[in-house]
């Protein structure tokens, strides 16, 4: 059984880091491209960034390019969303999600696997 856990959201002040992990299982990063998507209150789901299989490439939504950092750790099947310098707007739900493919994708429709999100809170 595929599944995604999300963790390491929480409360900080503006300004402040966080580090979000997403353990996988049921699957091998080898095959299957990883992206972060985030919901804010009232606001529907977006991209925020994402790896490929490989690790050869990741990619970033302008809004968070310079300040959040994707890695993964493929021997812990785990992938990372280091966020520094963090703002009220990045208040969200952060979900981690996989596709079955390699090759990274910008929207949740190209995603097959979901997990369950990490609230991050960011006060000013």
């Amino acid at each position: 059984e595929v599944q995604l856990v999300e963790s390491g959201g929480g409360l900080v002040q503006a300004g402040g880091s966080l580090t979000l992990s997403c353990a996988a299982s049921g699957f091998s990063f080898d095959d299957h491209a990883i992206g972060w998507f985030r919901q804010a209150p009232g606001k529907g789901r977006e991209g925020v960034s994402c790896i490929s299989s490989n690790d050869a490439f990741t990619s970033y939504a302008d809004s968070v390019k310079g300040q959040f950092t994707i890695s993964s750790d493929d021997a812990k099947n785990t992938v990372y969303l280091q966020m520094n310098s963090l703002k009220p707007e990045d208040t969200a739900v952060y979900y981690c999600a996989a596709r079955n493919v390699g090759g990274v994708g910008w929207y949740a429709v190209q995603y097959d696997y979901w997990g369950r999100g990490t609230h991050v809170t960011v006060s000013s």
